[in-house]
């Protein structure tokens, strides 16, 4: 069973900021594939679904983003996800807007999301789908610049980009992992 775990801030008030770039890949997968069943922890939500005769479970951590391992390695325990079949969906600063880069595992690249599921499952190994935001201006405060939503003229390569993201994670489930880098990276 393939986990794809989506990384953002939950609230109103980050739903579609860039920081939540994960989440929102989540979101549009959840609206495409049937439904099984759906769960709310205190630490995530997560819909079972279906893909291609596989099961796919489908997560958004409920914690901030600091402490996304915490809900991540909840989810590995109750449900045996294990690290080969486990996607991490997050934002990237270091990539332009609308670029995708799809690993087998590496570090967290200073992303403190992964470097919290890094830390709370004891490995670097695990894929991981960087979906490029873009950076900010000289002198705007990286964490200002993330937890705003895209401006008026990059609200739609955001949009594509999360699109984009959810079409790299459903190749990644049936086509592997290789092909999908070949293909979006």
């Amino acid at each position: 069973m393939w986990c794809v775990v989506g990384l953002g801030n939950p609230g109103r008030r980050y739903r579609l900021t860039r920081h939540n770039a994960g989440s929102l890949v989540v979101e549009r997968l959840a609206r495409s594939l049937p439904s099984v069943w759906k769960k709310r922890t205190r630490h995530f939500e997560a819909r079972l679904c279906r893909f291609e005769g596989s099961e796919v479970l489908l997560v958004k951590p409920l914690t901030y983003m600091n402490r996304s391992g915490v809900a991540a390695a909840e989810v590995k325990r109750r449900f045996g996800a294990g690290e080969q079949e486990l996607l991490v969906v997050c934002d990237d600063t270091a990539l332009p807007l609308g670029k995708l880069r799809l690993r087998k595992k590496g570090s967290a690249g200073g992303h403190k999301g992964l470097q919290s599921i890094i830390d709370e499952m004891g490995t670097h190994s695990f894929a991981r789908l960087r979906v490029g935001v873009g950076s900010p201006r000289a002198g705007e405060p990286l964490e200002d610049y993330v937890l705003n939503t895209p401006g008026r003229g990059e609200k739609r390569a955001f949009a594509e980009a999360v699109a984009l993201a959810a079409e790299a994670a459903l190749v990644s489930m049936t086509e592997g992992l290789d092909a999908a880098m070949n293909k979006f990276n």
